[in-house]
């Protein structure tokens, strides 16, 4: 599809941009969908190899029963499994006993505990302050913080994790989360390959110019991951410092997905996890035959990720080989084999995973979000005061600058 002269462009497909411009479409508005990639979805992304649709980028609708995902799931046919996740049950104890598990859970439990019990303070510190100095679980403490934050608890705000809304219900997309977010957009207006080189907003309408052209609009929603933004501060005339800087100090942490086939997989319990290191912050974390298939799912975060990707694919699967086999031996590295995995650093659309807050910037979120002049509109995980970091709170920040948006337009009409 061609640039048009449309009222309205929304500038990246991912989750955010998909909801923005189907909200649009809902309100009858005119607007153009575009996005640098050959494909939406941005960091959901499913793909299929051997017959499995994998999902190299999110891949659980958490939040589930408040998750809007989950119902447009079941309006367009998409299967929703309902297993409870592996972490809310005790591990595979091999290198890691029961009892060793629960001396951690409690450890954790406690050190969430601290944290929670600073929302009095008005200090905003980050997470690493309310680590037990005396602990030996503080490693692993800080790889599960690079898990579900893509960093490690020195470079987390306190206040963006007390922020954040999680009702503990996780379910996944069987045919993969990134599959329905794409199918969300099946009837939109959208332009692929089609990558925004700057935004002037100087006149009284906007030129966006594009790798293909020039496109005029009277407004944009822009649902570009916070990297992108930090990377770019030329890309808005007259540039926005304040947008910049919100979005430097929301970064986005890192976590990657390294897939393997596995043979004799009926060895293990479907759905199962096993810890790699629990001695030490560098490590994997392994979901065992996720749906019951003959796959493990290899799970890295933070600065293990981060090293991992200097070296691409091969690095990962070394590093994994070696945690396995230092588990089951020697030989367990002849049951397995790579079959996909995403570098979200190396992708110059993400440079990432999915945000976080430095300490003492939990409030540039609504920086971030908030709207210039009428008529730019921002959205992304990112905007999202409590459901940052997910599919569905980018989903609930792309319908909010559509609606914004449309009362904005309506009042200048």
């Amino acid at each position: 599809m061609a640039l048009r002269e449309v009222e309205v462009a929304v500038i990246g497909g991912g989750a955010a941009g998909i909801a923005a411009a189907k909200r649009l479409q809902q309100q009858g508005r005119s607007y153009l969908l575009l996005e640098a990639q050959q494909r939406l979805g941005g960091r959901a992304y499913t793909v299929q190899v051997n017959g499995h649709n994998l999902d190299l980028g999110c891949g659980w609708l958490h939040s589930a029963d408040k998750n809007p995902w989950a119902a447009i799931a079941g309006q367009t046919g998409f299967a929703i499994d309902k297993t409870t996740p592996p972490w809310d049950r005790p591990s595979n104890p091999n290198g890691f006993s029961i009892a060793e598990q629960k001396e951690f859970r409690k450890a954790l439990s406690a050190f969430y505990e601290r944290a929670d019990a600073a929302r009095l303070d008005c200090r905003d510190r980050p997470l690493s302050a309310f680590l037990d100095p005396e602990s030996r679980w503080n490693p692993l403490i800080n790889a599960i913080s690079s898990y579900f934050s893509g960093a490690e608890t020195e470079r987390v705000s306190t206040q963006d994790l007390q922020n954040y809304q999680d009702s503990e219900i996780n379910w996944r997309v069987v045919d993969g989360y990134g599959a329905l977010v794409t199918s969300y957009a099946q009837d939109l207006e959208v332009v692929l390959n089609c990558k925004v080189l700057f935004i002037d907003w100087s006149g009284i309408r906007l030129r966006i110019a594009t790798s293909i052209g020039v496109l005029e609009c009277q407004a944009a929603i822009v649902a570009l991951p916070t990297s992108v933004i930090a990377r770019n501060p030329e890309l808005f005339s007259p540039q926005l410092p304040e947008k910049v800087a919100a979005a430097e100090c929301l970064p986005l942490g890192l976590a990657d997905k390294l897939f393997l086939s596995l043979e004799g997989a009926e060895e293990f319990e479907p759905d199962s996890r096993l810890f790699g290191r629990p001695d030490r912050a560098a490590t994997a974390i392994y979901h065992v035959r996720p749906f019951g298939r003959p796959l493990i799912e290899c799970y890295f975060g933070g600065a293990c990720a981060d090293d991992l990707e200097r070296g691409g694919p091969q690095a990962f699967f070394e590093f994994v080989a070696a945690e396995l086999t230092n588990l089951h031996g020697n030989e367990f590295k002849r049951r397995i084999a790579p079959l996909a995995m995403h570098l979200w650093r190396a992708d110059e659309f993400s440079l990432g995973a999915y945000s976080y807050a430095e300490p003492g910037h939990a409030d540039d979120r609504a920086i971030l979000a908030s709207s210039v002049a009428d008529r730019l509109f921002f959205a992304g995980e990112a905007c999202s005061r409590e459901w940052y970091s997910t599919a569905h709170g980018a989903l609930a920040s792309g319908v909010a600058a559509a609606d914004a948006l449309h009362m904005a337009l309506g009042h200048a009409s």
